[in-house]
């Protein structure tokens, strides 16, 4: 049966069926049909188009690195028929559906029939796009982040519009940036603030919090920054399109006047367009002309740590940011944005003004605290944040609750690769107790959804040791300490090696 919800969204589907072509799809009890949609097609020729959209976007990189100011007044071009295939496949075929109902695996029916008919429409400007399905998520702090679902036909053009935009800004992004980028991780972000900690003379960090960031950006100084680099009007029209499309909440249209929609394919390359003309290049520019000492820049997305050797160039840092801020129209968060001593010396120098332990900051996941080795050096240790961690077992909680009678072999693989899942993102060096601490929390949640499954109240723990030691992996260290990993990415990075007296920029710089 379906919803109020759902049936106000279905409303919306059909006042909008302009950006449908009208031709009868196949009935939905047919199979599908990809395989035969590709009937005719030789191998050799999908390869021969494949090459051909390939070096089409070599030839946009290489000129995008030739000249910073070059503008491509013709891109959408390469949005063809491959490309359009390439974003389809490389989709989560799991992914909700948006609010259109349209699922991965029925779009997939007749692919090669819908995909050319996609084609044709967004290339004659006939392409309309659907408001996003608004869901909210919750965070750590117990706040909720509204999510927009875009309708798959979305996604697939501004995955297509992605790989096109990613061509030519990967020659301009700076080497501080590292969210949602080809081939750079939040564990490379986090390898080159733990090794300019380690290596440079960092004794201030300034932790930065925007405020709403991505329900804040101005469209107006996005496209203004965007036709920096792309003349081409269609690109430029399609982002205009997916920027005011608006969403869908309780079956009620929200337009949208400023901000990118959390959860859409082209928000990460926009935010980081953004980000790179406000924080990046001024950011780069105010360490070159007012830094005296080491200052190091680590940003991914909208979080971003900044390092300073002396305390007066941290502040005046902060108070230029807040007035660069405004002027685009961000703000700083008052309570998360802070300025705290740490680094190589800060205990020492804490412990000598008869003050406590340096204080700790979060980033990526992970709690940053000073510490120091066996003999005395410095060390930076790392931990899972325990908001996060909590958020991550009630999850695993809820879900044991809806499985609770399944059999324990189900559950121990299900349980397993949840672990595992979890080891892969933070099993650093020195987090081992937070690791442990998980696995044992996901073994008593386990044990209670096995006594009131079986109504055994007095199940021994014993008992269920031994079952979560034949499923849950035990915990161990998967990643390498961050300086030996940063060095093997950086293998001729240098103190000193940059011009002027900041002599580090995490991630270098051209």
């Amino acid at each position: 049966m379906m919803n109020e919800g759902d049936h106000s969204d279905s409303l919306i589907v059909a006042k909008m069926s302009r950006n449908r072509s009208g031709s009868p799809l196949r009935e939905s009890a047919e199979p599908r049909g990809e395989a035969k949609g590709n009937t005719g097609e030789t191998t050799t020729s999908r390869i021969q188009s494949r090459e051909i959209m390939s070096s089409g976007l070599d030839r946009v990189r290489a000129k995008a690195r030739q000249s910073r100011t070059e503008r491509f007044t013709a891109l959408l071009h390469h949005v063809t028929l491959e490309a359009l295939q390439d974003a389809y496949s490389s989709l989560r075929r799991d992914a909700a559906p948006g609010i259109d109902g349209v699922t991965w695996n029925a779009y997939g029916t007749d692919l090669s029939l819908r995909l050319v008919d996609l084609h044709q429409r967004v290339h004659r400007g006939a392409y309309r796009p659907l408001p996003s399905r608004r869901r909210f998520i919750p965070k750590a702090d117990g706040k909720v982040r509204p999510l927009g679902i875009a309708a798959l036909e979305d996604k697939i053009v501004q995955r297509a519009i992605t790989k096109i935009l990613d061509a030519i800004y990967e020659a301009d992004f700076v080497g501080f940036s590292y969210g949602f980028r080809p081939g750079r991780s939040q564990h490379d972000a986090l390898d080159a603030l733990a090794t300019g900690l380690q290596r440079s003379r960092i004794n201030w960090i300034l932790d930065c919090d925007i405020r709403s960031y991505f329900d804040t950006v101005s469209h107006d100084w996005l496209i203004r920054f965007l036709e920096l680099r792309i003349g081409d009007r269609r690109v430029i029209r399609l982002i205009r399109k997916w920027l005011t499309a608006g969403a869908v909440e309780n079956g009620v249209l929200i337009s949208s006047e400023m901000g990118t929609p959390q959860g859409a394919v082209i928000s990460p390359v926009l935010s980081n367009v953004f980000l790179h003309y406000i924080f990046d290049l001024w950011a780069n520019q105010w360490r070159k002309r007012h830094a005296q000492g080491d200052m190091m820049i680590v940003r991914y997305a909208d979080d971003a740590v900044v390092g300073f050797q002396h305390e007066a160039e941290a502040t005046a840092f902060l108070v230029d940011l807040r007035e660069r801020f405004a002027q685009f129209g961000l703000t700083l968060h008052p309570e998360k944005t802070r300025i705290l001593e740490f680094g190589r010396f800060a205990e020492e120098r804490r412990k000598s003004r008869g003050l406590g332990k340096p204080e700790t900051f979060a980033f990526l996941g992970f709690i940053h605290i000073c510490s120091t080795t066996r003999t005395g050096k410095f060390l930076l240790r790392r931990k899972s944040r325990r908001d996060r961690m909590r958020t991550t077992l009630k999850a695993i909680k809820d879900r044991l609750a809806r499985r609770m009678h399944e059999s324990i072999p189900t559950l121990g693989n299900w349980l397993r690769q949840v672990v595992r899942g979890y080891y892969a993102y933070h099993a650093v060096p020195t987090n081992l107790q937070s690791l442990s601490a998980f696995r044992h929390s996901v073994q008593r949640l386990w044990g209670a959804a096995l006594r009131r499954r079986g109504q055994k109240h007095h199940l021994p723990w014993a008992r269920i040791s031994r079952i979560a030691d034949q499923w849950l992996p035990r915990p161990r260290t998967l990643h390498p300490w961050p300086e030996v990993r940063f060095t093997v990415k950086h293998p001729r990075w240098k103190p000193g090696a940059l011009i002027g007296p900041a002599g580090f920029c995490a991630g270098g710089v051209r």
